[in-house]
């Protein structure tokens, strides 16, 4: 890929201390895709991989700020969200995403860190659902998101091909709700995109090493979008760079570690 052909993608989240996941996962996971990243800081956290022990987000006026840099600059052809952290932050980004008309936004709504630490206000989730959603080419929620998103029940694969509906229905274009915080020995993502639904079934790896798994997925998601893969192509190669990059994790810190960024996804 020559440097003038190399695509930007931007994530819009906070910052990791530890490294593993949030903005320096997202960086990671671009470079490793084959793309020039950008980044829109919302959150500087202090955390390892034992936990979060503080979270201050950036004045809005910054973050619009960087945006507003970017774009006038280094355009994005697709973008990221994370961590939003308050419900004027998740108001500022759709509000940017609507005006700014920003492309192949992948919306990852994290709301709770792995070690269970909240990076996302209590009264910011319906912000999220009322405002993110509508303008997202694709949201991840996890099973407990989605939970959260929709406002039902979401264990089964049952519930998560009626909660991706419900996503798409609340005017996503797509949505993969992700089985990794279940139960059983196999893990089920489910993907629909109002016409065609599609799951993929992997063994669970039993492993400590999980420490950033979604932001690693939606920006690899948002890199192949980037790339000018079709959405599900982007779908299936993010996946699997995340379940290579869990088995291969190199087991840092004394708590849930980081995965490994240090592969080739494959043309």
């Amino acid at each position: 890929m020559t440097p003038s052909s190399l695509p930007i993608v931007l994530t819009i989240a906070g910052s990791d201390s530890g490294g593993g996941a949030g903005i320096q996962a997202d960086l990671k996971t671009f470079h490793a895709f084959g793309t020039f990243g950008t980044t829109v800081v919302t959150a500087i956290t202090a955390q390892n991989t034992t936990g979060v022990s503080a979270v201050h987000p950036v004045p809005l006026e910054v973050v619009r700020a960087q945006i507003d840099a970017l774009v006038e600059d280094l355009p994005p052809v697709a973008v990221k969200s994370g961590m939003l952290a308050t419900a004027p932050l998740v108001a500022l980004v759709a509000e940017s995403m609507r005006t700014l008309d920003l492309p192949d936004y992948v919306l990852d709504p994290v709301m709770v860190a792995g070690s269970g630490d909240r990076l996302l206000e209590r009264d910011a989730e319906a912000s999220v659902a009322r405002e993110l959603v509508p303008v997202a080419t694709l949201v991840t929620p996890n099973l407990h998101e989605a939970e959260i998103l929709v406002g039902r029940s979401v264990a089964t694969i049952e519930e998560m091909g009626e909660a991706a509906r419900a996503l798409v229905e609340m005017g996503a274009k797509a949505a993969l709700v992700k089985g990794g915080h279940g139960k059983g020995d196999e893990v089920v993502d489910l993907f629909w995109d109002g016409q065609k639904e599609r799951t993929w079934k992997r063994p669970r790896i039993h492993t400590r090493n999980t420490h950033g798994t979604g932001c690693t997925l939606s920006a690899g998601i948002a890199a192949g979008l980037g790339r000018g893969w079709a959405l599900q192509d982007a779908v299936d190669r993010a996946l699997g760079f995340v379940a290579e990059a869990i088995r291969t994790a190199p087991a840092l810190g004394r708590g849930q570690g980081p995965l490994n960024h240090l592969l080739d996804p494959g043309e």
